[in-house]
Protein backbone atom coordinates (compact mmCIF):
# COMPACT_ATOMS: atom_id res chain seq x y z
CA UNK A 1 0.00 0.00 0.00
CA UNK A 2 1.36 3.41 -0.98
CA UNK A 3 1.33 5.88 1.89
CA UNK A 4 -0.31 9.27 1.28
CA UNK A 5 2.17 12.05 0.59
CA UNK A 6 2.75 14.43 3.49
CA UNK A 7 2.88 18.01 2.22
CA UNK A 8 5.78 19.88 3.81
CA UNK A 9 5.24 23.36 5.24
CA UNK A 10 6.52 26.20 3.09
CA UNK A 11 10.06 27.36 3.88
CA UNK A 12 10.15 30.23 1.40
CA UNK A 13 11.18 32.65 4.15
CA UNK A 14 14.11 30.43 5.19
CA UNK A 15 16.70 31.65 2.68
CA UNK A 16 19.49 29.51 1.22
CA UNK A 17 23.07 30.78 1.20
CA UNK A 18 22.97 31.93 -2.43
CA UNK A 19 19.63 33.67 -1.79
CA UNK A 20 21.16 35.52 1.15
CA UNK A 21 24.00 36.73 -1.06
CA UNK A 22 21.48 38.07 -3.57
CA UNK A 23 19.54 39.74 -0.74
CA UNK A 24 22.72 41.39 0.55
CA UNK A 25 23.63 42.65 -2.91
CA UNK A 26 20.14 44.00 -3.64
CA UNK A 27 19.91 45.60 -0.18
CA UNK A 28 23.29 47.31 -0.51
CA UNK A 29 22.44 48.59 -3.99
CA UNK A 30 19.11 50.04 -2.82
CA UNK A 31 20.83 51.68 0.14
CA UNK A 32 23.51 53.08 -2.18
CA UNK A 33 20.83 54.53 -4.50
CA UNK A 34 19.13 56.12 -1.49
CA UNK A 35 22.51 57.56 -0.45
CA UNK A 36 22.96 58.99 -3.94
CA UNK A 37 19.55 60.70 -3.76
CA UNK A 38 20.35 62.05 -0.29
CA UNK A 39 23.75 63.29 -1.46
CA UNK A 40 22.16 65.12 -4.41
CA UNK A 41 19.58 66.70 -2.08
CA UNK A 42 22.16 67.90 0.46
CA UNK A 43 24.47 69.11 -2.30
CA UNK A 44 21.69 71.05 -3.98
CA UNK A 45 20.44 72.85 -0.86
CA UNK A 46 24.03 73.74 0.11
CA UNK A 47 24.77 75.18 -3.33
CA UNK A 48 25.11 78.95 -3.56
CA UNK A 49 22.47 79.29 -6.27
CA UNK A 50 19.58 76.85 -5.75
CA UNK A 51 18.03 75.84 -9.04
CA UNK A 52 15.49 73.46 -10.42
CA UNK A 53 16.61 69.88 -9.87
CA UNK A 54 16.91 69.19 -13.59
CA UNK A 55 18.99 72.33 -14.15
CA UNK A 56 21.15 71.58 -11.10
CA UNK A 57 21.91 68.05 -12.33
CA UNK A 58 22.64 69.23 -15.85
CA UNK A 59 25.03 72.02 -14.83
CA UNK A 60 26.61 70.82 -11.60
CA UNK A 61 26.60 67.01 -11.53
CA UNK A 62 29.21 65.12 -13.62
CA UNK A 63 27.99 61.92 -15.27
CA UNK A 64 30.33 59.65 -13.32
CA UNK A 65 28.67 60.72 -10.04
CA UNK A 66 25.68 58.49 -10.81
CA UNK A 67 27.96 55.44 -10.82
CA UNK A 68 28.78 55.91 -7.12
CA UNK A 69 26.21 53.28 -6.01
CA UNK A 70 27.90 50.67 -8.22
CA UNK A 71 31.34 51.73 -6.96
CA UNK A 72 30.10 51.44 -3.37
CA UNK A 73 28.81 47.91 -3.93
CA UNK A 74 32.17 46.93 -5.47
CA UNK A 75 34.03 48.37 -2.47
CA UNK A 76 31.92 46.11 -0.23
CA UNK A 77 32.93 42.97 -2.15
CA UNK A 78 34.56 41.37 0.92
CA UNK A 79 31.22 41.53 2.78
CA UNK A 80 29.30 39.31 0.36
CA UNK A 81 30.63 36.26 2.13
CA UNK A 82 27.50 35.23 4.07
CA UNK A 83 29.45 34.34 7.20
CA UNK A 84 31.31 37.64 7.30
CA UNK A 85 28.06 39.44 6.64
CA UNK A 86 26.53 37.78 9.70
CA UNK A 87 29.22 39.13 12.04
CA UNK A 88 28.63 42.68 13.29
CA UNK A 89 32.26 43.50 14.05
CA UNK A 90 33.42 42.23 10.65
CA UNK A 91 30.66 44.25 9.01
CA UNK A 92 31.73 47.46 10.76
CA UNK A 93 35.37 46.87 9.77
CA UNK A 94 34.39 46.10 6.17
CA UNK A 95 32.20 49.20 5.79
CA UNK A 96 34.90 51.37 7.38
CA UNK A 97 37.54 49.96 5.02
CA UNK A 98 35.27 50.57 2.01
CA UNK A 99 34.68 54.17 3.13
CA UNK A 100 38.39 54.89 3.63
CA UNK A 101 39.27 53.28 0.30
CA UNK A 102 36.57 55.28 -1.48
CA UNK A 103 37.76 58.55 0.04
CA UNK A 104 41.36 57.59 -0.70
CA UNK A 105 40.65 56.97 -4.38
CA UNK A 106 38.78 60.26 -4.60
CA UNK A 107 41.66 62.20 -3.00
CA UNK A 108 44.16 60.62 -5.39
CA UNK A 109 42.09 61.84 -8.33
CA UNK A 110 41.43 65.21 -6.71
CA UNK A 111 45.11 66.06 -6.20
CA UNK A 112 46.12 64.52 -9.53
CA UNK A 113 44.57 67.38 -11.47
CA UNK A 114 46.56 70.60 -11.70
CA UNK A 115 43.53 72.79 -12.47
CA UNK A 116 40.79 73.23 -9.85
CA UNK A 117 38.77 70.00 -10.17
CA UNK A 118 35.55 71.10 -8.48
CA UNK A 119 33.51 70.75 -11.66
CA UNK A 120 34.67 67.17 -12.32
CA UNK A 121 35.28 66.09 -8.73
CA UNK A 122 32.65 67.84 -6.58
CA UNK A 123 33.63 67.80 -2.92
CA UNK A 124 30.18 68.37 -1.43
CA UNK A 125 28.49 65.64 -3.42
CA UNK A 126 31.18 63.00 -2.84
CA UNK A 127 31.49 63.84 0.86
CA UNK A 128 27.70 63.64 1.29
CA UNK A 129 27.59 60.26 -0.42
CA UNK A 130 30.45 58.75 1.57
CA UNK A 131 28.84 59.91 4.80
CA UNK A 132 25.34 58.71 3.94
CA UNK A 133 26.32 55.38 2.35
CA UNK A 134 28.25 53.94 5.35
CA UNK A 135 25.58 55.03 7.85
CA UNK A 136 22.67 53.65 5.82
CA UNK A 137 24.58 50.48 4.94
CA UNK A 138 25.37 49.79 8.60
CA UNK A 139 21.71 50.36 9.48
CA UNK A 140 20.51 47.92 6.83
CA UNK A 141 23.19 45.35 7.71
CA UNK A 142 22.29 45.60 11.40
CA UNK A 143 18.71 44.58 10.67
CA UNK A 144 19.94 41.84 8.32
CA UNK A 145 22.10 40.35 11.08
CA UNK A 146 19.36 40.59 13.71
CA UNK A 147 16.82 38.87 11.45
CA UNK A 148 18.71 36.30 9.38
CA UNK A 149 20.98 34.95 12.12
CA UNK A 150 17.92 34.08 14.22
CA UNK A 151 17.08 30.33 14.22
CA UNK A 152 13.53 31.09 13.08
CA UNK A 153 14.88 32.29 9.72
CA UNK A 154 17.41 29.48 9.21
CA UNK A 155 17.02 26.35 7.13
CA UNK A 156 16.32 23.32 9.36
CA UNK A 157 18.68 20.53 8.37
CA UNK A 158 18.73 16.82 9.19
CA UNK A 159 22.12 15.23 8.52
CA UNK A 160 21.93 11.80 6.89
CA UNK A 161 25.02 9.84 7.89
CA UNK A 162 27.07 10.08 11.06
CA UNK A 163 30.30 8.67 9.66
CA UNK A 164 33.48 10.45 8.64
CA UNK A 165 31.79 12.79 6.14
CA UNK A 166 28.93 13.62 8.50
CA UNK A 167 31.31 14.32 11.37
CA UNK A 168 33.42 16.59 9.17
CA UNK A 169 30.34 18.49 8.03
CA UNK A 170 29.04 18.94 11.58
CA UNK A 171 32.44 20.16 12.77
CA UNK A 172 32.47 22.77 10.02
CA UNK A 173 28.99 24.05 10.90
CA UNK A 174 29.92 24.16 14.60
CA UNK A 175 33.02 26.24 13.83
CA UNK A 176 31.15 28.79 11.70
CA UNK A 177 29.51 31.79 13.33
CA UNK A 178 26.82 32.67 12.70
CA UNK A 179 25.81 29.09 11.84
CA UNK A 180 24.76 28.60 8.19
CA UNK A 181 21.67 26.62 9.18
CA UNK A 182 20.04 24.97 12.19
CA UNK A 183 21.00 21.29 12.55
CA UNK A 184 18.07 19.30 13.92
CA UNK A 185 20.06 16.08 14.38
CA UNK A 186 21.40 13.00 12.60
CA UNK A 187 19.92 9.85 11.09
CA UNK A 188 22.08 6.79 10.48
CA UNK A 189 21.24 3.15 9.72
CA UNK A 190 24.14 1.98 11.88
CA UNK A 191 22.28 0.81 15.01
CA UNK A 192 25.46 1.13 17.10
CA UNK A 193 25.21 4.92 16.70
CA UNK A 194 21.65 5.12 18.09
CA UNK A 195 21.42 7.78 20.79
CA UNK A 196 25.04 8.89 20.40
CA UNK A 197 26.19 12.51 20.40
CA UNK A 198 28.29 13.34 17.32
CA UNK A 199 29.84 16.82 17.33
CA UNK A 200 27.21 17.94 19.89
CA UNK A 201 24.29 16.64 17.78
CA UNK A 202 22.18 13.59 18.59
CA UNK A 203 21.55 10.57 16.38
CA UNK A 204 17.75 10.66 16.32
CA UNK A 205 16.99 7.46 14.43
CA UNK A 206 17.39 5.43 11.24
CA UNK A 207 15.90 5.55 7.75
CA UNK A 208 12.73 3.92 9.14
CA UNK A 209 11.97 7.03 11.19
CA UNK A 210 13.26 9.62 8.71
CA UNK A 211 9.83 10.78 7.49
CA UNK A 212 8.51 11.04 11.03
CA UNK A 213 11.53 13.15 12.01
CA UNK A 214 11.01 15.40 8.99
CA UNK A 215 7.41 16.03 10.07
CA UNK A 216 8.02 16.45 13.79
CA UNK A 217 11.01 18.79 13.39
CA UNK A 218 9.71 20.68 10.34
CA UNK A 219 12.89 19.83 8.41
CA UNK A 220 13.55 21.85 5.26
CA UNK A 221 16.70 20.08 4.01
CA UNK A 222 18.32 16.66 4.20
CA UNK A 223 22.10 16.86 4.06
CA UNK A 224 23.33 13.52 2.71
CA UNK A 225 26.82 12.77 4.07
CA UNK A 226 27.20 9.12 3.02
CA UNK A 227 30.42 8.39 1.13
CA UNK A 228 30.04 4.63 0.81
CA UNK A 229 27.21 2.50 -0.53
CA UNK A 230 23.74 3.64 0.52
CA UNK A 231 21.26 1.05 1.78
CA UNK A 232 18.06 0.62 -0.20
CA UNK A 233 15.91 1.57 2.82
CA UNK A 234 17.69 4.90 3.19
CA UNK A 235 17.44 5.57 -0.55
CA UNK A 236 13.68 4.92 -0.49
CA UNK A 237 13.22 7.14 2.57
CA UNK A 238 15.07 10.00 0.84
CA UNK A 239 12.86 9.70 -2.23
CA UNK A 240 9.72 9.83 -0.08
CA UNK A 241 11.05 12.88 1.78
CA UNK A 242 11.75 14.61 -1.51
CA UNK A 243 8.18 13.93 -2.61
CA UNK A 244 7.07 15.72 0.54
CA UNK A 245 8.87 18.88 -0.56
CA UNK A 246 12.09 18.44 1.43
CA UNK A 247 15.25 19.49 -0.40
CA UNK A 248 18.07 16.95 -0.62
CA UNK A 249 21.64 18.27 -0.80
CA UNK A 250 24.88 16.30 -0.89
CA UNK A 251 27.73 16.93 1.51
CA UNK A 252 30.32 17.98 -1.15
CA UNK A 253 27.95 20.65 -2.49
CA UNK A 254 27.29 22.08 0.97
CA UNK A 255 31.01 21.96 1.76
CA UNK A 256 31.72 23.99 -1.40
CA UNK A 257 28.97 26.51 -0.64
CA UNK A 258 30.08 27.04 2.95
CA UNK A 259 33.85 27.17 2.50
CA UNK A 260 34.47 27.86 -1.19
CA UNK A 261 36.58 24.68 -1.25
CA UNK A 262 36.37 21.13 -2.56
CA UNK A 263 36.45 18.39 0.14
CA UNK A 264 39.29 16.32 -1.32
CA UNK A 265 39.50 14.06 1.75
CA UNK A 266 35.90 12.91 1.23
CA UNK A 267 36.00 12.28 -2.51
CA UNK A 268 36.12 8.99 -4.34
CA UNK A 269 38.86 8.16 -6.83
CA UNK A 270 36.76 8.72 -9.97
CA UNK A 271 35.64 12.17 -8.80
CA UNK A 272 38.45 13.83 -10.74
CA UNK A 273 37.13 12.29 -13.96
CA UNK A 274 33.48 13.14 -13.30
CA UNK A 275 34.13 16.70 -12.17
CA UNK A 276 37.05 17.80 -14.31
CA UNK A 277 36.61 15.85 -17.52
CA UNK A 278 32.84 15.70 -17.93
CA UNK A 279 31.73 18.91 -16.18
CA UNK A 280 34.52 21.46 -16.42
CA UNK A 281 35.10 22.04 -20.09
CA UNK A 282 35.56 25.79 -20.35
CA UNK A 283 33.96 27.40 -23.40
CA UNK A 284 36.00 28.85 -26.23
CA UNK A 285 34.46 32.26 -25.49
CA UNK A 286 35.63 32.11 -21.87
CA UNK A 287 39.17 31.16 -22.87
CA UNK A 288 39.26 33.96 -25.46
CA UNK A 289 37.91 36.54 -23.01
CA UNK A 290 40.39 35.37 -20.38
CA UNK A 291 43.34 35.72 -22.77
CA UNK A 292 42.24 39.20 -23.84
CA UNK A 293 41.95 40.18 -20.17
CA UNK A 294 45.43 38.75 -19.55
CA UNK A 295 46.92 40.84 -22.37
CA UNK A 296 45.18 44.01 -21.19
CA UNK A 297 46.03 43.43 -17.53
CA UNK A 298 49.57 42.36 -18.39
CA UNK A 299 50.21 45.63 -20.26
CA UNK A 300 48.93 47.67 -17.31
CA UNK A 301 51.07 45.64 -14.92
CA UNK A 302 54.23 46.08 -17.00
CA UNK A 303 53.64 49.87 -17.18
CA UNK A 304 53.26 49.93 -13.39
CA UNK A 305 56.47 47.92 -13.02
CA UNK A 306 58.42 50.34 -15.25
CA UNK A 307 57.18 53.32 -13.23
CA UNK A 308 58.42 52.03 -9.86
CA UNK A 309 61.37 49.88 -11.02
CA UNK A 310 64.06 52.60 -10.70
CA UNK A 311 63.21 53.18 -7.03
CA UNK A 312 62.92 49.47 -6.20
CA UNK A 313 66.16 48.67 -8.03
CA UNK A 314 68.10 51.31 -6.06
CA UNK A 315 66.64 49.99 -2.77
CA UNK A 316 67.66 46.39 -3.60
CA UNK A 317 71.16 47.49 -4.68
CA UNK A 318 71.76 49.48 -1.49
CA UNK A 319 70.39 46.69 0.70
CA UNK A 320 72.00 43.56 -0.74
CA UNK A 321 73.59 44.36 -4.10
CA UNK A 322 72.96 42.61 -7.41
CA UNK A 323 71.02 40.92 -8.95
CA UNK A 324 67.78 42.91 -9.07
CA UNK A 325 65.76 40.16 -10.74
CA UNK A 326 65.90 36.42 -10.50
CA UNK A 327 64.28 33.61 -12.44
CA UNK A 328 62.99 30.32 -11.12
CA UNK A 329 61.58 27.29 -12.89
CA UNK A 330 57.87 26.74 -12.23
CA UNK A 331 55.31 24.24 -13.51
CA UNK A 332 52.75 25.70 -15.91
CA UNK A 333 49.64 24.25 -17.48
CA UNK A 334 50.05 20.55 -18.21
CA UNK A 335 53.27 20.53 -16.09
CA UNK A 336 55.12 22.46 -18.82
CA UNK A 337 58.13 24.19 -17.18
CA UNK A 338 58.71 27.92 -17.64
CA UNK A 339 60.97 30.55 -16.11
CA UNK A 340 59.09 32.84 -13.75
CA UNK A 341 60.53 36.34 -13.31
CA UNK A 342 60.51 38.06 -9.90
CA UNK A 343 62.28 40.84 -8.05
CA UNK A 344 64.89 39.36 -5.74
CA UNK A 345 63.74 39.41 -2.12
CA UNK A 346 66.02 36.82 -0.49
CA UNK A 347 69.72 36.59 0.21
CA UNK A 348 71.85 35.15 -2.57
CA UNK A 349 72.69 32.15 -0.36
CA UNK A 350 69.03 31.37 0.47
CA UNK A 351 69.33 27.82 -0.95
CA UNK A 352 73.03 27.05 -0.94
CA UNK A 353 72.36 23.30 -0.62
CA UNK A 354 70.14 23.37 -3.71
CA UNK A 355 67.14 21.98 -1.80
CA UNK A 356 63.90 23.96 -2.41
CA UNK A 357 62.23 25.29 0.73
CA UNK A 358 58.80 26.64 1.60
CA UNK A 359 58.42 30.38 2.09
CA UNK A 360 57.44 30.97 5.72
CA UNK A 361 55.98 33.80 7.75
CA UNK A 362 58.74 36.40 8.39
CA UNK A 363 61.21 34.20 6.49
CA UNK A 364 64.71 34.76 7.89
CA UNK A 365 66.19 34.40 4.39
CA UNK A 366 64.50 37.60 3.18
CA UNK A 367 66.46 40.84 3.00
CA UNK A 368 65.21 44.01 4.66
CA UNK A 369 63.86 45.42 1.41
CA UNK A 370 62.74 41.94 0.41
CA UNK A 371 60.47 41.65 3.45
CA UNK A 372 58.57 44.76 2.37
CA UNK A 373 58.41 43.63 -1.25
CA UNK A 374 57.02 40.24 -0.24
CA UNK A 375 54.51 41.66 2.24
CA UNK A 376 53.22 44.12 -0.35
CA UNK A 377 53.48 41.62 -3.26
CA UNK A 378 55.47 44.20 -5.25
CA UNK A 379 58.06 41.46 -5.92
CA UNK A 380 55.49 39.74 -8.14
CA UNK A 381 55.06 42.62 -10.60
CA UNK A 382 57.58 41.15 -13.12
CA UNK A 383 55.22 38.18 -13.47
CA UNK A 384 53.07 40.39 -15.71
CA UNK A 385 55.75 39.74 -18.33
CA UNK A 386 55.02 36.01 -17.94
CA UNK A 387 51.33 36.80 -18.40
CA UNK A 388 52.00 38.61 -21.68
CA UNK A 389 54.14 35.70 -22.86
CA UNK A 390 51.29 33.28 -22.13
CA UNK A 391 53.10 31.30 -19.41
CA UNK A 392 50.68 32.56 -16.76
CA UNK A 393 47.26 34.15 -16.40
CA UNK A 394 46.06 36.99 -14.20
CA UNK A 395 43.89 34.50 -12.27
CA UNK A 396 44.73 30.88 -11.51
CA UNK A 397 46.40 28.58 -8.97
CA UNK A 398 49.72 29.81 -7.62
CA UNK A 399 52.68 28.61 -9.67
CA UNK A 400 54.69 25.92 -7.91
CA UNK A 401 58.23 24.59 -8.30
CA UNK A 402 58.52 21.16 -9.98
CA UNK A 403 60.63 19.81 -7.09
CA UNK A 404 57.95 20.66 -4.53
CA UNK A 405 55.21 19.33 -6.79
CA UNK A 406 56.90 15.92 -6.80
CA UNK A 407 56.70 15.92 -2.99
CA UNK A 408 53.09 17.15 -2.86
CA UNK A 409 51.81 14.56 -5.34
CA UNK A 410 52.85 11.79 -2.94
CA UNK A 411 51.05 13.32 0.05
CA UNK A 412 48.12 15.34 -1.29
CA UNK A 413 45.29 13.63 -3.22
CA UNK A 414 44.33 15.15 -6.60
CA UNK A 415 47.26 17.58 -6.41
CA UNK A 416 48.12 17.28 -10.09
CA UNK A 417 44.62 18.48 -11.04
CA UNK A 418 45.73 22.08 -10.42
CA UNK A 419 47.83 21.79 -13.60
CA UNK A 420 44.67 21.70 -15.74
CA UNK A 421 44.82 25.50 -16.00
CA UNK A 422 47.55 28.13 -16.20
CA UNK A 423 48.99 29.39 -12.93
CA UNK A 424 47.99 32.92 -11.98
CA UNK A 425 49.36 36.03 -10.32
CA UNK A 426 46.31 35.99 -8.08
CA UNK A 427 43.74 33.28 -7.46
CA UNK A 428 40.88 31.94 -5.37
CA UNK A 429 43.29 30.31 -2.91
CA UNK A 430 45.41 33.45 -2.62
CA UNK A 431 42.52 35.78 -1.73
CA UNK A 432 40.95 33.26 0.67
CA UNK A 433 43.94 31.58 2.29
CA UNK A 434 47.32 32.90 1.20
CA UNK A 435 50.53 30.91 1.46
CA UNK A 436 51.02 27.32 2.61
CA UNK A 437 54.07 26.11 4.55
CA UNK A 438 52.92 22.63 5.67
CA UNK A 439 51.27 19.63 4.01
CA UNK A 440 48.04 20.33 5.91
CA UNK A 441 47.96 23.93 4.69
CA UNK A 442 48.78 22.72 1.17
CA UNK A 443 45.72 20.43 1.26
CA UNK A 444 43.46 23.33 2.28
CA UNK A 445 44.92 25.56 -0.39
CA UNK A 446 44.46 22.84 -3.01
CA UNK A 447 40.79 22.62 -2.04
CA UNK A 448 40.44 26.29 -2.95
CA UNK A 449 42.34 25.79 -6.22
CA UNK A 450 40.15 22.88 -7.28
CA UNK A 451 37.03 24.87 -6.44
CA UNK A 452 38.26 27.60 -8.78
CA UNK A 453 39.06 25.14 -11.59
CA UNK A 454 35.65 23.51 -11.24
CA UNK A 455 33.69 26.79 -11.15
CA UNK A 456 35.91 29.12 -13.16
CA UNK A 457 34.07 31.80 -15.12
CA UNK A 458 34.34 35.45 -16.08
CA UNK A 459 32.29 36.32 -12.99
CA UNK A 460 34.57 34.37 -10.62
CA UNK A 461 37.72 35.78 -12.25
CA UNK A 462 36.33 39.31 -11.83
CA UNK A 463 35.42 38.63 -8.20
CA UNK A 464 38.95 37.39 -7.47
CA UNK A 465 40.53 40.47 -9.07
CA UNK A 466 38.22 42.76 -7.09
CA UNK A 467 39.22 41.02 -3.85
CA UNK A 468 42.95 41.06 -4.64
CA UNK A 469 43.60 44.69 -3.58
CA UNK A 470 42.39 43.85 -0.06
CA UNK A 471 45.02 41.09 0.06
CA UNK A 472 47.73 43.46 -1.15
CA UNK A 473 46.72 46.38 1.08
CA UNK A 474 46.39 44.00 4.01
CA UNK A 475 50.06 43.05 3.63
CA UNK A 476 49.26 39.33 3.81
CA UNK A 477 52.31 38.20 1.81
CA UNK A 478 55.25 36.27 3.23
Amino acid sequence: MIRPIYVQKSHSWRLRLEERRILLLVGDLLVALLSLALALFLWRIADEFPKLLSEFIQRRVPGWFFFLPVIWVILLVELYDVHRAGNWRTTINGVAAATLLGFGLYLLLYFYYVDPPTSLLPRRGVASFFIAAPLLTLTWRFFYIRIFTHPQFMRRVLVVGGGKAGQAMLKITNDLWPPPFYVVGIVDDDVSKAGLEIESHSVLGTSDSLLDLVKSHNVSDLLVAITGQMRSGMFQALLEAQECGVEIVRMPRVYEDLLGRVPIRMLEGDWILRSFVDEVRASVFYELAKRLADIFGGLIGVVGLLLILPFIAIAILLDDGLPIFYTQTRSGKGAQPYNMLKLRTMRRDAETNGIPQWAREDDARATRVGKFLRKSHVDELPQFINVLRGDMSLVGPRAERPELMEIFQKSVPFYRARLLVKPGITGWAQVNYGYASTIEETIIKLEFDLYYIKHRSIFLDTLIMLRTPATVLGFRGR
